[in-house]
Parts: structure tokens; sequence; C-alpha cells
């Protein structure tokens, strides 16, 4: 797909992005040079190709999940200014 000096500024103005009239020139030739690769790939065959979640198909080691501390909750409500069924109690912010 070829693009226009027409088209790059259209494209620049819904990006809110500004090309200056110097580069509207090389800013046109990349892009089309861009989506020449994205015609490129779509015309590779993918039929019967599974979906990767990752390209090396790793498997990361996950450590146990094991409570290392104490809950603290009762003994950090006791210095604070208001609480109610194990919930602190704040000014309200948002009418």
């Amino acid at each position: 797909m070829a693009l226009d000096k027409e088209d790059v500024t259209k494209i620049a103005h819904l990006a809110r992005l500004q090309v200056a009239d110097s580069e509207i020139e090389a800013t046109t030739e990349r892009l089309s040079s861009i989506l020449g690769l994205i015609e490129q790939l779509e015309a590779a065959p993918t039929d019967g190709v599974e979906p990767m979640a990752h390209p090396t198909d790793a498997v990361q080691r996950l450590r146990e999940d094991v409570v290392t501390e104490t809950n603290h909750r009762d003994e950090y409500q006791q210095i604070a200014p208001a609480t109610e069924g194990g919930l602190y109690l704040v000014p309200k912010v948002i009418e």
C-alpha cells in the first residue's frame, strides 16, 4: 500500500502530530515502507499455526505461596484515629 502526501498529512492530524513540510516526503516513504512490510507479513502462510503466548514457550518457576508474616492488623488499628469492623474510617472526599 502506497501513501501519498495527503494521506500522511491526514494521519498526522488524526494522531495530533506536527510534521514539518520538509519532513512530509521522508515520512511518506517511511510509512509506505512500514505498510509494505505489513503486507509481506500478511502474505506468509499461517494456516494451522497455533498462536503462542511466549516465543520460547518457557515456563516460569514460581516459589511456594507461603505466609511469611503474621497478621498485625489489630495492633495497627489500635493507634488509628477511627476504625469499624476491621476497616479504617477516613473523611469523605467525594460528594
